[in-house]
Parts: structure tokens; C-alpha cells; sequence
């Protein structure tokens, strides 16, 4: 899944903690701030023949962008910023260097260092859509909606077959209450990264918020069956039969959900609320 893309819930709160599952769903669905999938290293991570490659092209900034994208695939994130860093400085002008770098910076929490590179691959190459969505993903997490909502528009207008940048609008949407535009930009997503499990949980979710918890049962099982270790497909599963008052299978589901992490306050409040009790085996009748 690279796709890469928050939470207690009171049966009566309605949307707003219905929300705070989705909000909390995959920030990347199929393509976007995810290393650049034309990367060489997207097929090859052997460190020792990128070096190679790097030792014998040592004045081509793709070599150490290549690298870069192999180190930061294995979490040597200040490796890869250092082989991004190379790449720019021979192509001042790469903006697939500069938003890769972002992403590196972005799992070091170096939020400024990644808005700034992310900046930078824009003002390189406006047209390039992967760094808009890397740029929108951290306008949403830092609360910037409108910005990220304007990112993540343009990102679709110059790639409409972006995935994640359908997905990531959606989820501005649904925090928006626009729940009838997310629905219509998951679908959208589901078309294109149709293995991706994400966009069937943040399309359950608004559909649990209008109040169609059949519709959203289809889609977290769709969900379940793509990635059976979800824990976000079981909860909002869970949420579904709860909101049908089907508490049995309620339970089972947040039973799942805490086999998969035991420490999860949503599934834990949510297994207590329906009447769950520690040591006991549910499943589904």
C-alpha cells in the first residue's frame, strides 16, 4: 500500500465523530507525496548498485535522486536528504528532487524544511502534480483547509487520474460536511487505485454520516478484503452495526479491531460501549 492517508465516537454525535475516523484515514492513495514513482529505485533498492550508478554519473542529479528515493524506502531519511540535496544542486531546476526531499523532511517532522521544498519543487515545475498533493497533505494536517482543498484541485486539473489527490479532497470534504462531494471524490478514487482500501473507509464513513450505514457496511467490507489488517475498515464496520443496532456483530468487529491493536481508544471505547467484555470470544452469528 503506498499509498501513505485521528476518534471517539458517541452513537448520537452524528458527523462530526463520525469524522475524526476518516480525518484519521491514509493521507496517500495510489500516487502523490509518495517518492517519485518513476524512481528508478521503485524497482531497485539494491543500495550497492545505486552507489554504483551514482560513482559512475557522478555529475547526474537523476542517479542521486534514484538513491535518495532507495534510502528514504528503507527510513535512512538523512541519507536521502543528503543524496536529494546533491540532486538539486546540479539541477537547481528538479522538482521531483526537491518533493522527494519534502517527504523525507515530512518523516523527520521537519514540517517548515518540507513546506519550503515543497515550495520550491512548485516554483520549479507549476505543473507538476505529485507536489501539490505533498504540499496539500501538510496545509490539512497543520488545519490550513483552503489551501489544501486549492492544492489538491490543481493536482487533479493537471492529473485526473491522481488517486490520492481525489482521496485527500474527499477527506477536506467530509470535514467540510460536504459529505455528498467526498462520496463523489472517493468513488473517484476507488476507479483509480482500486486495490487501495482508504477510500472505501472515507466513503463509509460519509455514508455512515448521511445515514446509509448499508452502503457503508459494502464499503468497509470492500475495505476488509483489501487489507484484512485495516483496523480502520473493522471500526468503522463496527460503527455500522452499531448504528443498526446489530450490537452482536458490533462487537465482533471491535473485537477485530483490537486484535489488531489492543491500544486503539476508539475500538476500546467502542467494544465498551456495546457491551463488549475482555475474555470473551465474539463472533459473528
Amino acid at each position: 500500500m503506498r499509498l501513505r492517508v485521528e476518534s471517539g465516537f458517541l452513537l448520537r454525535a452524528g458527523a462530526a465523530s463520525l469524522l475524526a475516523l476518516s480525518l484519521a484515514a491514509c493521507d496517500t492513495v495510489g500516487s502523490g507525496a509518495s517518492l517519485d514513482p518513476d524512481a528508478y529505485a521503485a524497482r531497485q533498492s539494491d543500495l550497492g548498485s545505486l552507489s554504483q550508478v551514482v560513482q559512475q554519473n557522478p555529475s547526474d542529479p537523476e542517479a542521486w535522486n534514484m538513491r535518495g528515493s532507495a534510502y528514504a524506502r528503507l527510513a535512512q531519511y538523512d541519507n536521502a536528504i543528503g543524496d536529494f540535496s546533491q540532486a538539486v544542486r546540479i539541477n537547481p531546476g528538479f522538482a521531483k528532487a526537491y518533493a522527494n526531499r519534502a517527504l523525507a523532511y515530512r518523516s523527520l517532522n521537519k514540517t517548515g524544511e518540507a513546506l519550503a521544498d515543497y515550495d520550491r519543487a512548485i516554483q520549479a515545475d507549476p505543473n507538476y502534480s505529485p507536489a501539490y498533493v505533498g504540499r496539500g497533505n501538510l496545509y490539512r494536517s497543520s488545519g490550513r483547509m483552503e489551501q489544501a482543498l486549492g492544492d489538491f484541485q490543481r493536482a487533479i486539473e493537471l492529473d485526473p487520474n491522481n488517486a490520492q489527490a481525489w482521496h485527500n479532497r474527499g477527506l477536506i470534504h467530509q470535514a467540510q460536511g460536504n459529505h455528498d462531494g467526498a462520496i463523489d471524490d472517493f468513488t473517484k478514487a476507488t476507479a483509480i487505485a482500486v486495490t487501495a482500501a482508504e477510500p472505501y473507509v472515507g466513503r463509509g464513513m460519509s455514508y455512515l454520516a448521511t445515514n446509509d450505514p448499508d452502503a457503508a457496511l459494502d464499503d468497509f467490507d470492500t475495505a476488509r478484503t483489501l487489507n484484512p489488517k485495516y483496523i480502520d475498515a473493522w471500526i468503522g464496520r463496527a460503527l455500522a452495526f452499531e448504528r443498526k443496532n446489530d450490537l452482536p456483530r458490533a462487537r465482533a468487529s471491535f473485537a477485530q479491531a483490537l486484535q489488531i491493536d489492543r491500544n486503539d481508544k476508539r475500538a476500546t471505547e467502542g467494544f465498551r460501549r456495546v457491551g463488549g467484555q475482555a475474555g470473551v470470544t465474539y463472533s459473528e452469528r
